[in-house]
């Protein structure tokens, strides 16, 4: 079985242009292929990772990754997926996130010669002259056939701003102006991509002549790529600092039961006849594969260290008792208590558990807050300097765990 074969295999391959050239070059070793993210963050997501487990796997068959840091792009919005429009960040901001986005994608991809490369849109993009690029570009781009592109249907309604209307044509130029400069043929990107995607392919093929060839393929579900990286609301996040080993660990635990073998596939570098005798796992069993799941990524993601100790942890809490060192920790400000005491929804707030007090009266009317063994049922409950110091251990719904302490 070839890498492409592979790639279908694991269930990762939605559509693609020219499928024989693709399959051929891909076996081969011989693409030099990118994908584009837009810094929007200071990290990357859970969301991310389908885009770079693919980066290292066609790597390590011999192909040659480019990852591109969207420094020029981020400062548009990519309008896909959308119903508003992005919040606008300063130059600087994007410069910050790219600057982190390096750091985590080097525990991903091996960069260097003759290996991957890491690029920044923004070289290229935000030097470019208005009425040259329109000269140059925009006759290459048909409004109408942009209009029908899925990327834009969905926010018509609402309002597509000029500004992200331009997405599409520069992330074109973005495929055209790396086939130029460093001889990348193929692109891949979410399914969600797709229009954006062909119209580099198009811009290449009606600037450089039908014999460039420029190859577009998207991986099968970008919708659940965007699904795995948020949990009630928050993004999931690599930066341990964000979402921490063991709160990772805990949200692919957490993962639904039809979900969790398409996990495994898309995901984990596990062996796929490994996989195949899972799939009539059921009942228990399922747990076990969960469990095979998060810690695999977890230690993609924060080394094996963590993992067991995520695991070890997770498994005491599911036992109920045991070690709970390695259970997510706030150091609670002692200037946060009046009187000697924090209201529940202040400690709750404290412990960024959730977002507004609102939330959390919600949270206690539908019964979901327990907190060290006691369901809390109102909103007037406190907790003393005292009980803080021995530890308050916190349960949000029934797969959130966290404990508060005060700080010294």
């Amino acid at each position: 079985m070839g890498i492409y074969e592979e790639l279908v295999a694991r269930g990762l391959i939605a559509q693609v242009t020219n499928e024989q050239e693709i399959r051929d070059m891909i076996n081969a070793g011989k693409a030099t292929f990118y994908i584009g993210f837009d810094c929007t963050a200071d990290s990357l997501t859970a969301g991310h990772f389908m885009a770079l487990t693919l980066m290292k796997r066609l790597q390590l068959a011999g192909n040659k990754p480019i990852a591109l840091i969207g420094g020029g792009t981020t400062m548009i919005g990519d309008p896909s997926g959308r119903t508003d429009m992005r919040k606008m960040l300063t130059k600087e901001d994007i410069d910050h996130n790219a600057a982190c986005f390096k750091k985590q994608m080097e525990k991903f991809i091996e960069f260097g010669e003759g290996k991957a490369q890491m690029l920044n849109n923004a070289d290229w993009l935000l030097g470019l002259n208005y009425i040259e690029l329109l000269r140059e570009v925009g006759a290459c781009f048909s409004v109408n056939n942009m209009l029908r592109a899925e990327c834009y249907k969905q926010r018509m309604e609402k309002g597509l701003s000029f500004l992200e209307f331009n997405y599409m044509i520069m992330q074109s130029y973005d495929f055209y102006y790396l086939f130029q400069h460093y001889g990348c043929n193929m692109e891949f990107g979410g399914d969600d991509q797709w229009s954006n995607m062909l119209g580099g392919t198009e811009l290449i093929r009606r600037k450089l002549g039908k014999d460039a060839h420029a190859m577009t393929i998207t991986l099968l579900t970008d919708s659940q790529g965007h699904k795995m990286g948020k949990t009630a609301g928050n993004a999931v996040w690599l930066d341990p600092n964000k979402t921490s080993p063991f709160d990772f660990y805990q949200y692919w635990r957490n993962v639904a039961d039809a979900d969790v073998l398409k996990c495994i596939r898309m995901l984990t570098f596990l062996p796929l006849s490994q996989i195949d005798e899972m799939d009539h796992w059921e009942g228990s069993q399922l747990n076990r594969a969960k469990e095979i799941l998060a810690y695999e990524l977890t230690k993609m993601v924060h080394g094996e260290a963590e993992a067991e100790k995520a695991q070890t942890a997770a498994r005491a809490l599911f036992a109920g008792g045991a070690d709970d060192s390695d259970m997510p920790t706030t150091q609670v400000d002692p200037a946060l208590l009046a009187d000697g005491q924090i209201a529940v929804l202040d400690l709750l707030v404290a412990c960024k558990l959730i977002g507004t007090k609102s939330e959390g009266r919600r949270l206690i009317q539908q019964g979901g807050l327990v907190i060290d063994e006691e369901k809390i049922t109102g909103i007037e409950k406190t907790f003393t300097a005292a009980q803080l110091k021995a530890g308050v251990k916190i349960r949000k719904g029934k797969k959130i765990y966290h404990k508060a302490v005060l700080a010294d």
